[in-house]
């Protein structure tokens, strides 16, 4: 995205009475200096939408780490100055793109006879990642058939036209896609996008009347990648003009490669015209990952990231092999969860071992926190301090007492949605204030005593997966 283009977008970020700097200062303040130093700081503002906003970092290392530890709390910090916001979007960074557009010109003598983009660097924002493509897309018998598929495409324009794929969230689609504009781009005007952002545009071209631009650049492609179809759902007037382009392709021999969640005839309310059209190409779906395509996946991942970071710990078989069988969502699941442990490895200096593992993955493994209660927390705690649940819940203050008391407080905060008043009432009627200070307590400890923090692992170990093991 141009510097130009990028200062245009904070213009009107500020110009609906939000400024990004604002919203830094507030995650510092909220989250902290060190946790803003080290991971926030490194976001920057690219453009906002009618209901997410789209950012951007440096690494997919970052955008990970962010998106598992502090989403929730970004999102949060960002309503309150725009409160339609449902959700945020990240893009990894990239080089200047009039760097690239010089070197493009002097390997290629005329970049815009390859690549087909609209002026205000809109395509920027999908461009195809180098990082996927086919060599490395890791193929079993739930993807097989879509892989081959996407390979004849890329060697053989209009082979399937239309080449439709779907599947579940994460499972590749959109890695298939990128692989095919990756091998096209070489020979041919490649248009990569997203179904949104091509909504987006329609809208914009609309609005500025400039609809003979949009259709030109559309129409004027040899191949057309368009993600995420169904997000065209309910739109008449971007499904007429959709039909037109894809008709308008089909007849000069482009080559149209879509994918979706859901196959052709359960789009919803989507023009029954166009899911004509998509059926009558190769529709091919992709399956959730067998254990032998998700054991390989965490293999490739994991020698990846041994071989990045060769000096740190290496993460071992047993918890490659873990993860291979309890991960059975998704490719991205199988992804994020390899992510968590090498961050966990990094961070505290040390290879978690399968309990370990088992709490950092906790809301991957599909453990319901409804069948955390607070009787179980108490009896857990009880029983790992040999005290009475009588004595927990007495008014006595004796330092054997406070200690667990304070304990199974702490878990029930972490372990559960309760609210304070209603964790409160269940420890015999304690106020609020009283439970801020226990978790406040525990925490404090745990930062300077080693045998807190194993306790506190041991018995999260207990309550969330009924490991009688004592041993972490």
């Amino acid at each position: 995205m141009s510097k130009q283009s990028n200062n245009q977008n904070i213009e009107n970020f500020k110009s609906n009475g939000i400024e990004w700097k604002l919203i830094q200062t507030d995650m510092k303040d909220k989250l902290g200096s060190e946790v803003y130093e080290s991971w926030l700081k490194k976001i920057s503002f690219i453009e906002e939408f009618n209901n997410y906003i789209l950012l951007s970092v440096p690494t997919r290392f970052i955008r990970d780490w962010i998106t598992s530890r502090y989403l929730d709390q970004i999102l949060q910090i960002i309503k309150t100055y725009k409160k339609d916001f449902v959700r945020i979007e990240f893009r990894i960074a990239e080089p200047d793109p009039n760097i690239q557009i010089k070197e493009a010109i002097k390997k290629e003598g005329n970049l815009t006879e390859k690549i087909s983009f609209i002026k205000d660097s809109y395509l920027q924002y999908n461009r195809i990642d180098p990082n996927k493509r086919f060599d490395n897309f890791i193929t079993g018998s739930s993807n097989k058939l879509a892989y081959e598929a996407s390979l004849k495409v890329s060697e053989n324009i209009s082979h399937y036209n239309p080449l439709y794929i779907y599947g579940g969230v994460g499972m590749g689609k959109t890695h298939l896609l990128n692989s095919i504009g990756f091998e096209l781009k070489k020979n041919n005007k490649v248009m990569f996008i997203s179904a949104e952002r091509f909504m987006y545009q329609f809208v914009k071209s609309i609005k500025s009347n400039d609809m003979v631009k949009f259709k030109e650049y559309f129409r004027n492609t040899d191949i057309l990648l368009i993600d995420d179809i169904q997000f065209i759902s309910g739109k008449e007037a971007m499904q007429e003009e959709f039909f037109h382009t894809f008709n308008a392709l089909l007849d000069k021999g482009s080559q149209i490669i879509v994918s979706a969640d859901r196959p052709p005839n359960k789009l919803s309310r989507i023009q029954e015209r166009i899911k004509s059209r998509f059926s009558g190409g190769l529709v091919v779906d992709i399956q959730k990952p067998d254990i032998e395509l998700r054991k390989k996946i965490v293999q490739k991942k994991t020698e990846e990231l041994n071989n990045l970071y060769s000096d740190q710990l290496q993460i071992s078989k047993n918890i490659e092999d873990f993860i291979s069988t309890e991960i059975k969502g998704s490719i991205r699941e199988l992804v994020g969860a390899i992510n968590r442990v090498v961050s966990f490895s990094r961070i505290y200096e040390k290879i978690p071992n399968l309990s370990e593992t088992k709490v950092i993955l906790k809301d991957l493994l599909n453990l319901s926190e409804n069948n955390v209660t607070i009787d179980l927390i108490q009896t857990a705690v009880c029983k790992f301090f040999k005290i009475s649940k009588n004595e927990m819940l007495s008014s006595r203050r004796s330092r054997y007492l406070v200690r667990p008391r304070q304990t199974a407080i702490y878990l029930t905060k972490i372990l559960t949605s309760k609210s304070l008043p209603e964790i409160g009432r269940e420890f015999s009627n304690r106020d609020h204030t009283t439970i801020i200070h226990s978790v406040k307590t525990i925490e404090k400890i745990k930062e300077k005593d080693p045998e807190m923090v194993d306790n506190i692992n041991k018995l999260k170990n207990q309550i969330l997966y009924n490991n009688k093991e004592n041993e972490i």
